[in-house]
Parts: C-alpha cells; sequence; structure tokens
C-alpha cells in the first residue's frame, strides 16, 4: 500500500480530529441535549464523563495537550464499557459495548503517537 505513505500524516490528522468531534458529541449531548434528549439524568459520573468527553475531545481535535487528553479519554472509555457494558455478557457485540472499545484504543494509540501534523502541539 505504498501509494499512501505520502498521506500518512494528513490521514492521521483526520483520524485525531474526527476521533476527537466525535468524542465532543457525546458530551454535547449530555450538556445540552442536542441533537436529541439525552435519556439518562445528569449524576456525578454523567457530568464526569460529559466533562472530560466536551473538553478533552476539543483538545483532541486541535491538538493541544494531545497525549494527556487522550490518555484520559481512552481510561474513560475503558471504564465506561466495565461499568456499562461488561456485566451485559462477554462478547462486545452482544453487550452493545463496540463503540466504547473502539473509542478506548483509537484514544490510547493517539496518546502513544501524540498529536502530529495540523495540531497546536508539534509532537
Amino acid at each position: 500500500m505504498g501509494f499512501l505513505d505520502k498521506f500518512e500524516g494528513p490521514i492521521y490528522a483526520l483520524f485525531r480530529i474526527v476521533f476527537g468531534l466525535l468524542f465532543m458529541g457525546h458530551g454535547i449531548h449530555k450538556f445540552f441535549n442536542f441533537p436529541t434528549d439525552f435519556a439518562w439524568p445528569l449524576t456525578p459520573i454523567t457530568i464526569t464523563a460529559g466533562a472530560i468527553e466536551l473538553v478533552a475531545g476539543a483538545l483532541i481535535v486541535v491538538g493541544f495537550f494531545t497525549r494527556p487528553a487522550a490518555f484520559l479519554s481512552s481510561g474513560l472509555m475503558a471504564a465506561a464499557y466495565w461499568m456499562a457494558h461488561g456485566s451485559k455478557g462477554f462478547f462486545p457485540i452482544a453487550n452493545g459495548g463496540e463503540l466504547a472499545i473502539l473509542f478506548s484504543f483509537a484514544f490510547l494509540y493517539i496518546a502513544a503517537k501524540g498529536a502530529g501534523q495540523w495540531a497546536i502541539d508539534k509532537s
């Protein structure tokens, strides 16, 4: 797949930005009931999760404090998986936890790789 080698930097930047925007969407959903009403009550756990989703997601999008924001987000999604999905069965496809796992490992990768290009950070 050598033909994509020259696009590695921009593709990674898009990966970081898209995952950050998707994560921000969860925080926006919790706090602003947009684009649909948030179905769960705002408890200390959902408020904390929403704040991390909103702030860390924004930091990941612009590439500022990218590694710590992504690492925190990865941990949040790992905890969310075990708290909300892991008790419903072993297989993620059966317990509805695929999205939490995808976010967790995508953010772990971003934490390891850094901001890349199109970012405020220069890592």
